[in-house]
């Protein structure tokens, strides 16, 4: 794994642990004070606090930039679709209209703010004095960059791993330096009979022994 890879998992990480516990910080509260009314909670935002919870356990456990790390791209991918799904349900109750919207001044912003122990009756965000504005901008601003946090913590592993197993079966190593061939000159023989080679003739010469020499020396 390269260091810019590395460091670049880390921050996601962080990134994705900062993201939830914010998230999970702020559901959280409005759940209390939705519990202190004894009114219904919104099943939208149990779903959003248990993805926050599990997101926030997890960006904890895979933090280290180690192997395993990387291999976990498959569950980012997961976080990334479950995130996305809490950011639409989510956005659906509010729509374009975010703070004006019926959902937020007669539940969010509602709760957010104690307005139900002064008994008043509601009839819009002025009401509520905008109770809770910034912090439900803040719950759908983070849900979408935790999403793409692990989107990019996914391909980020994903990549990583097809390197690290190309690497490993040799598909990228270095190709090996040519070493130029060597051409030693071999000995000339020593046997009586030498072959020249001339203009593509094979020459061979004999010591030629007269019979008459041979019988002198015998004698």
């Amino acid at each position: 794994m390269s260091a810019v890879a590395r460091v670049f998992h880390v921050l996601l990480r962080i990134g994705e642990c900062a993201s939830s516990v914010i998230i999970l910080g702020l559901v959280c509260r409005l759940l209390y004070m939705v519990g202190q009314a004894n009114a219904s909670t919104d099943s939208r935002l149990i779903y959003t606090t248990v993805i926050a919870s599990i997101s926030t356990i997890f960006s904890i456990l895979f933090v280290l930039p180690f192997l395993y790390a990387f291999l976990a791209f498959p569950m980012d991918f997961v976080m990334f679709i479950t995130w996305l799904v809490a950011f639409c349900l989510m956005e659906t109750l509010t729509g374009i209209h975010t703070c004006d919207a019926f959902w937020y001044w007669n539940y969010w912003g509602f709760y957010w703010g104690g307005i139900w122990r002064r008994n008043i009756v509601v009839h819009g965000p002025a009401d509520i004095d905008w109770a809770g504005c910034s912090s439900w901008k803040c719950v759908l601003a983070f849900s979408f960059i935790v999403s793409m946090t692990y989107l990019l913590s996914a391909c980020l592993g994903a990549y990583e791993c097809l390197k690290y197993r190309e690497v490993k079966y040799g598909r990228l190593a270095k190709p090996q330096p040519h070493t130029p061939r060597v051409i030693t000159k071999t000995a000339l023989p020593t046997d009586p009979e030498v072959h020249d080679v001339r203009d593509g003739v094979f020459q061979v010469h004999h010591e030629v022994i007269s019979p008459v020499a041979a019988t002198e020396g015998t004698t």
